[in-house]
């Protein structure tokens, strides 16, 4: 069986001293990355058997792809978590995987023994201290089919719980595949991370070094706040390639890195060399793309489009042209390895041109959610359209349509989930988390998409102020309501409930 441990092994064969990563202080290269895998795996077998979710509470460093990857080698998956997110989100987490071990790093060890984690944790800087037992972890090794699971990541559930999306070592594999056999990194190539390590497209920006010898500088988040610092920096590194959100785009542009002055000189006093622009998580603002299109007029701009349920992204449209203001840019077609499909209200296909859900399908899969057989059955689900065999496919929720030449469009969603800060966010989660609040009696949460503000129309005698900071005690701070309205009577229905339609439109005044 075929992993990413196998490209691991290559890369640092290959290029032992070139560096996969690169951070503001210091490098690692290909071969210490994989004497810090082993030593991660043996750690990791000596606690846990293989199969088995691990916890990793951890900073963007070195250490945490390091044991990531150490996981992988163990034959287990790992379940990464953001320290920034609020306690309650974490102990979530581990509520669904109920893991046994957690790694946390020295920086987060406080706050991992906060949780009440009843299994054991272990701090990273020891893990990758530990002796690799070779023989361990060839045994552990042998355990992984294409099938195994590699990580689980969480997104927002519409439950009030978070989903734990399962991928394979095989899916993964297949993306990466996918993605690199259209924009064709190679070993001269240099990355610009902007995600962080528990979102999908940090995937890409993890392992597509492993495979093809390219190194990825790791930007620390605070470096967006100063988009000008942020752009010299990407300079500095010699970067060629950024696989980033469109927020992620889109803060630079917007604070002015790419301004020109009266004098014509542009805010970032020198530009990366850039070959490649990959974006995707939500719909950018093509005004701020045309200040990147205006300040790179050579480099290849991707738009993609995909959940994580798809392990990542699905489909790629390269954009050739400068964009409109006005202009719905398409989200392309899939990439190898996905096949992409519209179903009707009566899962019948549409006619050339007419919207419908988008589909997907193909090896690239998840496997599904974690311990959530319900939610798994609802959303992957046998082809309608495929009578003779069975065919597992992924129903987004997305409407699309299809143009003459096989482009698809994304046109919203079918169901109340939205997309802010390249986050999916179930606005049902915000809901549940705002009625447990004193005082709040009703309440309904809506997306300006304009705007990318959300909204919290809400009636009782709760404060603006106990709302927020109960919020932000129990969610990540992208779903935190930056607007709450406090309503004397929440618009109804004659059959009383709640008239999404009458406040969805006071969000939009």
């Amino acid at each position: 069986m075929y992993t990413i441990i196998d490209n691991l092994n290559q890369a640092a064969e290959l290029h032992p001293d070139k560096p996969a990563y690169i951070n503001k202080d210091k490098s690692l290269t290909f071969a210490e990355l994989l004497l810090m895998a082993k030593s991660a795996a043996t750690k990791i077998t000596e606690n846990e058997r293989p199969g088995r979710p691990v916890a990793i509470l951890a900073s963007r460093s070195f250490l945490t792809p390091a044991c990531f990857l150490g996981t992988a080698m163990a034959g287990c998956f790992y379940a990464p978590m953001d320290p920034t997110a609020p306690d309650a989100r974490l102990r979530q987490i581990l509520d669904v995987i109920k893991a046994d071990v957690l790694l946390a790093d020295k920086d987060h060890l406080e706050q991992a023994e906060s949780l009440g984690f009843n299994g054991r944790i272990i701090l990273m800087e020891d893990v990758v201290a530990t002796s690799a037992d070779e023989d361990a972890i060839e045994r552990a090794m042998s355990t992984i089919t294409e099938d195994s699971p590699i990580y689980v990541l969480f997104t927002s559930g519409s439950t009030g719980k978070p989903k734990g999306v399962l991928t394979s070592h095989h899916s993964m594999l297949c993306y990466l595949d996918g993605l690199n056999d259209v924009i064709g990194l190679n070993e001269s190539d240099i990355i610009g991370n902007q995600a962080p390590f528990d979102y999908i497209a940090a995937i890409r920006d993890l392992y597509l070094p492993l495979i093809t010898g390219a190194t990825t500088v790791m930007l620390d988040p605070s470096e967006f706040a100063m988009p000008v610092q942020l752009i010299e920096r990407l300079a500095d590194a010699g970067a060629t390639t950024l696989c980033w959100s469109s927020t992620g785009l889109e803060i630079p542009a917007k604070l002015g890195a790419f301004d020109v002055d009266e004098n014509g000189k542009m805010g970032a006093s020198s530009l990366p060399p850039l070959r490649r622009v990959v974006y995707s998580g939500s719909v950018i603002s093509n005004p701020l793309l045309r200040k990147w299109q205006d300040a790179f007029p050579n480099t290849v701009f991707i738009n993609q489009y995909g959940p994580t349920e798809a392990t990542g992204s699905c489909s790629y449209y390269v954009i050739d042209h400068p964009v409109d203001a006005d202009e719905n840019i398409s989200i392309g077609r899939p990439y190898k390895h996905y096949q992409m499909l519209l179903l009707d209200a009566d899962d019948k296909e549409p006619a050339l041109g007419d919207t419908g859900e988008i589909c997907i399908r193909g090896p690239a899969l998840a496997l599904g959610y974690y311990d959530a057989p319900e939610q798994t059955e609802a959303a992957f689900v046998d082809n309608p359209l495929e009578t003779h065999y069975r065919e597992r496919i992924y129903r987004t929720g997305d409407i699309g349509r299809m143009d003459e030449e096989g482009n698809y469009y994304f046109l919203g969603r079918k169901d109340r989930q939205f997309k802010h800060l390249g986050h999916r966010i179930e606005p049902e989660e915000i809901e549940q988390k705002s009625m447990l609040i004193d005082g709040l009696n009703d309440c309904m949460c809506v997306y300006n998409e304009g705007a990318k503000t959300i909204f919290l129309f809400y009636t009782g005698s709760a404060s603006s102020r106990d709302i927020a900071l109960t919020l932000r005690s129990e969610l990540p701070s992208y779903m935190v309501p930056r607007k709450l309205v406090n309503l004397e009577e929440m618009p109804r229905l004659p059959n009383g409930k709640i008239d999404r339609k009458a406040v969805e439109a006071l969000a939009l005044k």
